[in-house]
């Protein structure tokens, strides 16, 4: 253990307690959100991200010292352990390292050279390797020939019979050329040179077709420097039967280290073992090697990707909330209508329609006329349109008719996705079993609007169309990724335990999708949850439970004001005596000009001596005097609003060098696209983020970040529109 605990602490560039600990915690049953928002002092202060990190890298050394244990027991078995083989798997870095010591030692099925062991050739096969006979090989072979000692039936069986000292030589070399193949320490340096000189080559499996693989049609990258986007597009075209890929390796360099260690002085045996080590090569190390590398390479492409995912899922998650308003959702569509549905500023539906304003019905004027009435009967502020098909002619449709409101209304673009995933599922049959399907998207789209983050927990992570080839990389890990992502962000923000849906509880640490729908049972048939303490009367919420989810549940009007906050129960009676200290109590945190004069009071506090008279820990302490400095804040308050718009933009309007002010909709490896109210986002590439170098995009950007940038690129016959962010004002 303390082997994998200083392995970590050394790759996320922390102390060694700061690891023991957290890995204690985690074995404790310790949720992620938890450890990281109340057990600041133990960790030092180890972040989610972090955490979530050292998690993922615990449970692989785990299992890898596990693997080890298992080989090096295998081995023992078959007898063939020695200090050599326990030091090599001791040293070991990676499961694909104790694979390759295991290799030569797995249970086989048939081969060539498990047929030629079988017929009694390893001797033949040693005495070549060994180079020192001067008798004659085939003089040799003679003496493995077993045709004459054999029955009748075993003559009929091939994988008994050796007819010919060319074959028993030949069966010789199939146990050397395996045994080649086998070897770690060969394989090892021969995946080193692929890696360091290695290309990756692609060709065109029918040139004359356009696709979008377009760039790999005959395209060639050195394996050690290709991108993971590139890595997952090469494999999404191969896939889809585009491309042929290859790995194009100095084969020269390979076979004479192999020749070098294996072959001694010019002897009659030379020219056999050079041939037996090209064989070995083509036929059994290199595919083996190329699948590893491949493998390799889309393992780690992935695990970027889903990084990827999950901070731009984090970010759109975390979305500011448009809060006291009224949104009519429009869910855009040509012959089946636009979706109109009209929540309140609680989230509450009060209209719903079908509009047909886009092609083919171009009702224009009988939807402009039925939009208006909704506008003026239920004072709309707001419009939310989603960003799929038909989105802009709606936009256009929006933008002219609201200039006839008689209320100041504008609207914004939100992205649709998942939301007819959403329409469709038993969640959405539950919420509104008698509303149609297709409404049920227009008021998933006007709720993103209102509060992103209470709306898109309601969809599986995977659909929310943040990503890139999300679909192409382990679902199993992405699903696992972004459930954390999501954690992070409900517990970021907090919940409300009287108004959250069972989808939003289930994400709250220490809450399980049984003990959600307990709250919202007990809620419904108590009435209002009145302080934190309550919870414990809920089905199924122990002790342990509690301790972890209490703190991220908020209880607005209740008993205790501290409940507004994310003050920990434990730490009530240290946060009580500290109001006290600076004369004030808990009830002042409802008292906006109390709450003021507190926020004052709390900045001159020395957090190091207060600590020290509390007994609580320092960062502690400092979580709690910034929640007493914005009791019932919310963190998403701070990020980006969404852009409103009162008019539209057609692409044709575009010209170059305009600048125009976007919000960006996905961060990718080679930059970011910002939607700037044309049917069609545009691309700001990573060389136009900056003067200076940026590594990666998301040092710039964020998802939902209202970025200016300036047009420096329109292709109209493609539709995309190259943007920079470069000298922009």
């Amino acid at each position: 253990m303390d082997k994998i605990v200083n392995k970590i602490a050394e790759e996320l560039g922390v102390k060694y307690t700061q690891v023991e600990n957290a890995v204690k915690l985690i074995d404790e049953g310790n949720t992620i959100p938890f450890i990281a928002r109340y057990r600041k002092e133990v960790t030092g202060g180890l972040s989610d991200e972090q955490l979530r990190n050292l998690g993922e890298r615990l449970s692989y050394l785990r299992n890898l010292e596990t693997r080890k244990q298992e080989v090096v027991k295998s081995i023992e078995e078959q007898g063939k352990l020695t200090d050599e083989i326990l030091q090599n798997i001791a040293g070991a870095k990676t499961l694909a390292d104790v694979e390759d010591i295991y290799r030569p030692y797995k249970q086989k099925k048939k081969t060539r050279a498990t047929v030629a062991r079988a017929k009694g050739l390893e001797l033949l096969a040693n005495i070549i390797l060994e180079q020192k006979e001067t008798i004659p090989i085939l003089e040799i072979a003679k003496q493995y020939v077993n045709i004459e000692n054999l029955s009748e039936e075993d003559k009929k069986n091939k994988d008994k019979v050796v007819a010919t000292p060319e074959d028993a030589i030949q069966g010789a070399l199939d146990i050397i050329a395996e045994n080649i193949s086998d070897n770690a320490k060969y394989r090892k340096k021969i995946k080193g040179i692929c890696y360091r000189e290695g290309q990756i080559i692609t060709k065109a499996t029918k040139p004359e077709e356009k696709s979008n693989y377009d760039m790999y049609y005959d395209y060639a990258e050195v394996v050690a420097r290709i991108p993971s986007h590139r890595i997952l597009a090469i494999n999404r075209g191969e896939k889809e039967e585009f491309l042929k890929v290859k790995i194009e390796k100095n084969e020269d360099k390979i076979l004479r280290y192999i020749e070098r260690d294996l072959i001694k002085d010019e002897t009659q045996f030379t020219q056999i073992l050079k041939d037996t080590i090209k064989d070995s090569f083509e036929r059994l190390i290199e595919p083996s090697i190329d699948r590893e590398i491949r493998s390799d390479l889309t393992e780690k492409a992935e695990d970027k990707a889903i990084k990827v995912f999950g901070k731009n899922a984090k970010q759109l998650l975390l979305g500011a909330p448009i809060k006291g308003k009224t949104v009519m959702g429009f869910d855009p569509a040509y012959r089946t209508g636009c979706k109109i549905a009209v929540i309140d500023e609680t989230g509450k539906v009060l209209d719903y329609t079908t509009v047909y304003p886009t092609e083919p019905q171009n009702d224009v004027e009988g939807a402009k006329k039925e939009l208006l009435k909704l506008i003026d009967k239920d004072k709309i502020d707001m419009i939310a349109i989603g960003n799929g098909t038909a989105s802009r002619e709606s936009e256009q449709f929006v933008s002219d008719m609201i200039k006839d409101a008689k209320r100041d209304v504008q609207y914004a673009i939100v992205s649709e996705a998942g939301a007819s995933v959403y329409s469709a599922s038993k969640l959405a049959t539950e919420e509104y079993p008698d509303i149609n399907v297709s409404i049920r998207g227009a008021i998933s789209i006007a709720r993103r609007l209102q509060d992103p983050l209470a709306e898109l927990v309601k969809i599986d992570p995977k659909a929310i169309g943040v990503g890139q080839y999300q679909h192409d990389v382990n679902q199993k890990n992405l699903s696992e990724s972004l459930t954390g992502v999501v954690e992070d962000a409900v517990n970021k923000v907090g919940v409300d335990v009287n108004t959250a849906t069972p989808s939003l509880l289930s994400y709250v640490s220490g809450i399980n999708s049984g003990i959600a729908k307990n709250i919202v049972k007990y809620r419904d048939e108590n009435g209002k949850i009145k302080n934190r303490k309550q919870l414990l009367k809920v089905p199924k919420l122990g002790k342990v439970a509690f301790e972890q989810c209490a703190g991220f549940l908020r209880i607005l009007d209740g008993d205790n004001p501290l409940e507004i906050t994310a003050v920990h129960p434990e730490s009530y009676v240290a946060t009580e005596k500290l109001l006290e200290k600076v004369g004030f109590k808990k009830e002042d945190l409802k008292d906006k000009e109390k709450a003021n004069s507190l926020r004052e009071h709390l900045k001159s506090i020395n957090v190091k001596d207060m600590a020290k008279e509390l007994d609580i820990g320092e960062m502690t302490l400092q979580d709690i005097i910034d929640e007493l400095s914005k009791p019932g804040r919310d963190p998403r308050d701070e990020m980006p609003k969404p852009i409103l718009r009162q008019d539209v933009l057609k692409f044709e309007d575009l010209k170059e060098g305009m600048v125009l002010t976007g919000t960006v909709r996905n961060v990718i490896d080679f930059g970011c696209f910002v939607d700037i109210g044309v049917k069609y986002d545009g691309l700001v590439h990573i060389s136009e983020m900056s003067d200076k170098y940026i590594k990666n995009p998301s040092e710039l950007v964020s998802v939902g970040d209202v970025v200016k940038v300036k047009v420096i690129k329109i292709d109209s016959e493609r539709k995309k529109v190259g943007l920079s962010m470069k000298d922009v004002k």
